[in-house]
Order: structure tokens, then sequence, then C-alpha cells
């Protein structure tokens, strides 16, 4: 019996198993052309760098700049339609996402300021939308990251503009009203918290720390299950991590994979008090973006302070059928009780079409400023940790 079991084995389990389908004569043939089609694509991807230098070398000496989020969707839209699967759109996007990045640093390469240090969820946006050919520079706050795309110490900045559970990034802004830069595309990232500590227990937490965000974010989650814990704002996710390192019965909250990064326990996950948690990022920069087929456009405006003078602004706005995406005031500093007004509208307004209303709205406006059009964003998924962030179909609201 024992001698029969031991020559039944291998034909069922275990490595000789792996060892007899490695001798399939059909599949040494199809890795013989996977191995031929890599080297395929590999003088694909060569040719396609290539000609990523020769845009670089025209654009030389120009003010042109290197990102370019409308071409970018146009080859994105392109492969869509034309792909005829079984490779997923989505893992495609990923391909290309590294391919667009390492485009990028071919023709120039790219600094990208971001909320530092490295782990805070404005770190991981810029990787998934920009992709890791790019040389990410950490700032220790927002006033810094605009700061260092105005004095071209870097090329981009990647910025939290407003979260669907808190709203607003007031900061983001008000730092609109203080610096003369462009919004240049946006994403739209579903964000989800981990409490992260060298502790083992729940029990031995007497302090967490966070952004002031994510501390809001997961505000019920800490009342009911860390009570008596002190509660301390931080600068970044990041930072609050790195600080609990070092410091006995106290955790952080941020981004799960920080964990790995800083060696800590994850004591528990998605505790932010709802599931449809969503930050929506931009990328800005000194330049506003150029092509077709703008899906947004941004202002800020002021209007006179007399009766009626909003209204007629957005009167003339819906007059033209426009969908305003977002209407917000803030507190213009220096100025008591003035205020300042961003808009997001579903069209381009950067197009001949609109000439006429921009002159309109420069009549009623006392201020206005295009803060750029740009595409649509893409909401990615980004909860599980996978370097393949989900893409969804779902629109912007």
């Amino acid at each position: 019996m024992s001698e029969q079991k031991k020559v039944d084995t291998p034909a069922t389990t275990g490595a000789d198993t792996d060892n007899s389908v490695d001798n399939l004569p059909r599949l040494k043939e199809v890795r013989k052309e996977i191995d031929a089609t890599d080297i395929e694509l590999l003088e694909l991807l060569n040719r396609r760098a290539s000609l990523s230098l020769e845009v670089g070398q025209l654009k030389r000496g120009t003010q042109d700049v290197v990102f370019k989020p409308f071409r970018e969707k146009e080859v994105l839209d392109n492969l869509r339609s034309n792909n005829q699967g079984p490779i997923p759109i989505e893992h495609l996007r990923f391909i290309y996402r590294e391919i667009f990045s390492s485009s990028r640093a071919l023709q120039r390469p790219q600094r990208v300021a971001y909320l530092g240090p490295e782990g805070t969820f404005s770190y991981f946006a810029g990787v998934k939308f920009l992709g890791r050919s790019v040389d990410y520079i950490p700032q220790k706050d927002l006033n810094a990251v605009f700061s260092a795309v105005v004095n071209k110490e870097c090329e981009l900045g990647v910025i939290p503009l407003e979260n669907s559970l808190h709203g607003s990034v007031g900061q983001s802004l008000d730092l609109f009203m203080e610096y003369d830069l462009y919004i240049k595309a946006e994403l739209f990232c579903r964000i989800s918290h981990s409490l992260l500590t060298r502790e083992k227990l729940l029990a031995d937490i007497h302090t967490v720390y966070s952004h002031p965000q994510p501390l809001g974010q997961c505000s019920h989650w800490l009342r009911a299950t860390l009570p008596n814990a002190r509660i301390i704002p931080t600068e970044s996710t990041a930072a609050a991590a790195r600080r609990v390192q070092e410091e006995e019965g106290a955790a952080a909250i941020g981004h799960g994979s920080l964990a790995d990064l800083l060696k800590l326990n994850v004591l528990a996950e998605h505790i932010e008090d709802m599931q449809d948690n969503w930050t929506r990022f931009v990328i800005i920069g000194s330049k506003p973006s150029d092509g077709e087929g703008q899906d947004k456009t941004s202002l800020l405006f002021t209007v006179p302070d007399k009766p009626g003078a909003l209204a007629k602004v957005l009167n003339i706005m819906a007059r033209e059928g426009l969908n305003m995406k977002k209407l917000e005031s803030r507190p213009m500093r220096g100025e008591k009780w003035r205020y300042v007004f961003f808009v997001d509208i579903e069209s381009d307004l950067s197009t001949e079409e609109y000439e006429q209303l921009l002159t309109e709205l420069h009549t009623e406006c006392q201020s206005l400023r295009i803060l750029g059009s740009y595409p649509a964003g893409q909401y990615m998924d980004f909860t599980k940790g996978s370097d393949i962030a989900t893409v969804t179909d779902k629109q912007n609201k």
C-alpha cells in the first residue's frame, strides 16, 4: 500500500508535479514565444524612448512644459478604444503611467514638490499619477510646496484640495490667492486610514498623532475605540508615523504602507468613519495646461460690495448652461468681511466659444482669475495598498 501511494503522489502533488508541467512540450514553446515577444517589446519601447528624446530636443530652448495631461489622456483614450483584450484597461493604465513617467524624464528630469516626508497621502498620490521616474522633493508644509514651484525649484507640485467628507483644504485654496500658479490636472483617491504603532495592543495606546484631516475623518472611531487617548495634530501623516517610532504608547493615523516603510505594527485598518472617503488632489504648475478637450475649469473671483453682485455672476454662468461643480467662499486676507469665490465649472472656458462670457464676467467681477482648464480626474482606489490602483468609472460628483 505504501509503495502504491508513493507512486501515485508525484502525479498529483509536490515539486515533482511542477517539474512534469515544466516539461510539457507546448509550455516550452509558449515560453519561447514570450521571450521573443519580450525582445520585440523592448525594441518598441526603445523606439518610443528615442522619439521622446527627439521631442525633448525639439523643445529645447523653448519654454514648453514636459507634463502634458491632455496628450497623455489622448493616448490612453486611444488605447482604450483599440484594446481587444485580454489585458484589462486598468493594467494598461498602470503600464503607461510608467511609460509616460520615463518619457517625461528622458525629455527633461522632473522635480515634483509634495507635502512630506515620504509616505504622506500626497506622496502616494503623486507616485500613482506621475509614476516613479520622478524626483519627489518633500516639503514641510503646503506653503513650501507652492513656493518651490513658484521659485522653479520644482516643475510641479502635488496638493490635496478637498475631501468628500470634510470639504475643502482651506489652506490650499488660500494659497492660490497668494501664488500665481495653475491647476494642470486632478485625480481622486479613495483614502483608507490605518492605526500605526510600535505597540501590539490597543490598550497600550494613550496618544494618537496625525494630520488634522485624517483625525477628523476618523473622529468617531477614535472616540469609540480610544476615548481616553490624547489627540495631537501634526504637519503630516508621515511625520506622525515617524514620531511614534520612538515613543511608547503612541500611535499614528496614516496610509497602511507606512507600516512597511517604517517597520510599525498595524493595529487597525479602515478606521475612517465612512468607507466612501475620497480626496481630490491637484497637480500645480507655473503654466496652465494646453490641449483640446478640457473637461473642467477652475476660477477665483471677487465681486463688488453691493446687493446682487454675486447673483449677476452666477446668472451669467447659468445663462450659458455652465454646470458648477463647486462654489466656495474664502475670507480675503487683510480685508475684513471680504470674500473670494472658488468655482469649478464643467466646461472648457479657454476656447473661443466663451470669449464673450469671460468679457462679461470681467465686467461684473472686481477681480477674476482662471486657475486652469484640465481633464476631469480619474477615480483611483488605493485602499488595498496595491501598486496597481483600481480606476473606477465613477463620474465626478
